[in-house]
């Protein structure tokens, strides 16, 4: 993020702390901004539990996830939708998330909000209202029912600013601020032969909520602004996989991507039968330029693995193991 950026999320004001009727936590320990963007305690210094602020503003426990990264999981479980006849679990397509990471005197959030499309105005001009930048707004997924739109957002400053503003564009949703996805730890679908889906992607990944998801790190560092963003952020290609009924799965994620990569990962998804459904950008200065590319499939899991695996062996990503 850009000085000019940082300063302008910075001057936003504190005001509206209040009139969001977060839990007061949020507002301990914050003095006004003076002339220059500074404090007496240096506003957008992270506090030993920021943490705990995070969780208690947002009302949702978070994660500790590699590279210092503290994300938050939205799933969007009142939601039903269905996709070619299958109804698509939380987990493999309407997880919405927030990732928080300290960066020097501040933090750094970067997220992905599932919305119906009436939801989108209303959370957008609380987001503006807070600071928070809006990266990109699109589809994941092609004939959805609902169709479900994906709006990544963006911010650089202290942890009361940020999460107030983003409690209160979620307020403007029917997301629920308690419960999971579901239960980790799981080793099997029923009724889903995930480890030959395993096998034939070459890339071993977790159950929960009845999805089983891989994540995949690019071999090189992503940078957003000059600063890292970790895979727990959104930098890594993401695969999920459901069951689909009858021994077929259903698979959908995002890969990630250089320009160079997109037209061999796509020509490989087509070749094995899974169809590309969006290709666009999450950030706005990212380094190395970074697309994404959305996937759907239902087949055979281990069809399904083959295919992705060729996609996969057509990018710089870190090596399995």
């Amino acid at each position: 993020m850009t000085y000019a950026r940082q300063r302008r999320s910075a001057l936003v004001g504190l005001t509206f702390l209040a009139a969001a009727g977060v839990p007061a936590v949020a507002q301990q320990g914050h003095a006004p901004v003076q002339p220059g963007g500074t404090t007496a305690q240096q506003v957008g210094t992270p506090n030993a539990d920021w943490r705990r602020t995070v969780d208690d503003v947002l009302g949702k426990p978070g994660t500790e996830q590699p590279g210092g990264v503290w994300r938050v999981s939205l799933p969007r479980a009142d939601l039903k939708v269905t996709l070619d006849g299958v109804e698509i679990r939380p987990g493999l397509a309407l997880g919405s998330w927030l990732a928080f990471r300290e960066h020097g005197q501040a933090l750094m959030v970067m997220g992905d909000l599932v919305l119906l499309e009436t939801e989108i105005a209303p959370v957008m001009r609380r987001l503006a209202e807070g600071g928070i930048e809006v990266t990109a707004l699109h589809n994941h997924l092609l004939r959805a029912q609902p169709a479900t739109m994906y709006l990544h957002v963006g911010g650089h400053s202290d942890v009361a600013r940020l999460t107030t503003a983003l409690r209160r564009a979620l307020q403007q949703t029917a997301t629920p601020m308690q419960g999971a996805a579901g239960p980790a730890g799981q080793d099997r679908i029923e009724g889903l032969d995930t480890a030959a889906f395993a096998r034939a992607l070459g890339r071993e990944g977790r159950i929960a909520g009845g999805v089983y998801g891989v994540s995949v790190p690019r071999a090189e560092p992503v940078r957003e602004g000059g600063l890292d963003v970790p895979s727990a952020m959104g930098s890594a290609t993401v695969i999920n996989l459901q069951t689909a009924g009858n021994g077929k799965g259903a698979i959908t994620g995002d890969f990630v991507l250089t320009a160079e990569e997109i037209v061999p990962v796509q020509r490989a998804l087509v070749e094995h039968g899974i169809e590309v459904t969006a290709i666009h950008n999450h950030m706005l200065n990212d380094e190395p330029r970074i697309f994404f590319m959305h996937f759907w499939g239902v087949d055979d899991p281990e069809k399904l693995g083959r295919g992705l695996r060729a996609a996969l062996d057509r990018t710089n990503s870190r090596r399995a193991g």
